[in-house]
């Protein structure tokens, strides 16, 4: 017997051998969409941001009142302008509210992380590249976002993601269909959330990069590809896709507010999230290793790709510098490397199971969205969730000010104004989360005296003030009952575990 014959006798048909591997993908694939909404159903982590009272109460006057808000609703500078960049999250939110209590809160970041293992999981092309790399770098993107919260930034998160998937898929097959969904991206993103910016830069940088490999290209640098659009026609569509930036009930008012509640002096100086990067965390150094795997896959590239260069650039240097935007190279990274392990493989081996995947997509999203449903039963209801929330927030205090008629206004802690507009929303607070309302001077203020460097005889917003609401144990609440000089002031109403109430004599 021949050994051509004996091959074929004992070899396994290729068919055969893809089906056998099908279960054990859709159920990784299952995994990797549901672990992390699933422990968020057991966790309930959704309130650990407090921004997230204001935007809610926000959104519930938006519905109330069929439009948005210009002043600054809710505060003791209601005189001031405000712009409300994530209107449109705001009335999402307020809407999910409505049917679901407080259990849309935890509900919708139960979705949004369930988003956002399906973005990663296509970004790493799962269906048309290396599956399992795929499935192993979609992972390690969710670890290093372990963090993520129901506030807009999660929409720029998607989108960002989206506009890569869609930026990649078009240079790769030249297809300039994909970038006439950038316009109607842009247009929500605007209204979603004010970091839509991040997003206009990545379309430059894939514009200045399609410029830069035409001039070189005809140069004669042979490493440099020729640019794979028309360049008049990808520039119209960045433009268009600028031009829908300002369908906002805000127009041009909407850039240079979003520019101050992202990039302020304040935020740089006081939030932890806005600076540098001090590896502290493990999910620190992972994020540093996948920058540095995806400069590594770069250079090795005989063919220099001026965007995904640029790209990596641009974002390490952005998201290094400020925490809360350490997405802006993971998500790039990944789809980076997803290319090159993609690239290391035969085309006929990314292509031949492309029928199976039309019958594991449908059994994938059947399964993650039956596991997603059980994981909102498994939500607690609103009464559940208020008594934890009263465990860190001052809700007794708060019923103790409604049901003796203290005066208004208020002056309250930093932490506490976002959940005093939701849950007392008829006392006008000194300060809560909108950065962009207050401004760096008010911002600046008002953190200074909590830190005891500039006293609150300073503060309009405290001698205005009739009743005072600060944590208990704090160096104001000390101050304020202890030294004699405020002491003859104020006298303490009401102290509980968590907060102090003074009402000024």
């Amino acid at each position: 017997m021949s050994s051509e014959v004996i091959e074929n006798k004992f070899a396994v048909p290729a068919q055969r051998r893809v089906f056998d591997r099908t279960p054990l993908r859709v159920l990784a694939v299952v995994v990797l969409l549901t672990a992390a909404p699933v422990c968020e159903a057991f966790r309930i982590s959704a309130f650990s941001n407090r921004d997230i009272w204001w935007h809610l109460r926000s959104g519930l006057w938006i519905l109330q009142n069929h439009g948005v808000p210009r002043t600054g609703l809710f505060s003791q500078y209601a005189e001031r302008p405000w712009v409300a960049s994530s209107w449109a999250f705001e009335v999402l939110l307020a809407g999910a509210y409505k049917v679901l209590g407080l259990r849309a809160i935890p509900v919708l970041l139960i979705a949004f992380k369930l988003a956002l293992a399906a973005v990663t999981f296509l970004l790493a092309r799962g269906w048309r590249g290396v599956f399992w790399g795929a499935v192993v770098l979609s992972a390690i993107a969710q670890y290093v976002l372990v963090d993520l919260q129901p506030l807009p930034i999660v929409f720029s998160i998607l989108f960002f993601g989206v506009e890569l998937i869609l930026l990649l898929h078009s240079r790769r097959t030249g297809d300039l269909h994909p970038l006439f969904w950038l316009p109607l991206l842009f247009l929500l993103w605007a209204n979603l959330h004010g970091q839509f910016l991040d997003g206009l830069l990545l379309l430059g940088l894939y514009l200045a990069a399609d410029f830069a490999e035409f001039f070189l290209h005809r140069f004669g640098m042979s490493s440099i590809a020729p640019p794979a659009h028309s360049l008049p026609k990808i520039t119209a569509i960045a433009g268009l896709s600028i031009i829908a930036t300002f369908l906002t009930p805000y127009s041009f008012q909407l850039f240079p507010n979003v520019f101050q509640s992202a990039y302020g002096r304040v935020v740089f100086e006081y939030f932890q999230e806005m600076r540098a990067f001090d590896f502290r965390r493990p999910q620190d150094f992972v994020l540093l290793l996948l920058a540095m795997a995806a400069f590594l896959v770069l250079g090795r590239q005989r063919s220099r790709d001026l965007f995904k260069l640029g790209m990596m650039v641009i974002f390490v240097l952005l998201a290094f510098r400020v925490q809360r935007d350490l997405w802006c190279v993971a998500l790039p990274a990944i789809a980076v490397i997803a290319d090159a392990l993609a690239e290391s493989r035969p085309r006929s081996l990314l292509l031949r199971s492309g029928g199976r995947w039309k019958w594991d997509k449908s059994l994938v999203t059947t399964l993650a969205v039956v596991v997603f449903l059980a994981a909102i039963l498994r939500v607690p209801s609103s009464e559940t969730i208020m008594r934890r929330v009263s465990r860190v927030l001052p809700v007794k205090a708060c019923d103790y000010i409604r049901a003796n008629q203290l005066p208004a206004p208020l002056y309250n802690t930093y932490a506490w104004g976002g959940f005093l507009i939701w849950y007392l929303p008829e006392y006008p607070v000194s300060i809560d989360g909108r950065v962009n309302l207050y401004g760096d001077e008010i911002n600046a203020r008002h953190l200074q005296a909590a830190e005891g460097k500039q006293r609150l005889e300073t503060d309009p917003s405290f001698m205005r003030a009739r009743t005072i609401l600060l944590e208990r144990g704090s160096g104001m609440t000390e101050a304020l009952t202890k030294l004699p000089v405020l002491r003859a002031q104020f006298r303490v109403a009401y102290q509980d575990d968590i907060a102090t109430i003074l009402v000024r004599q």
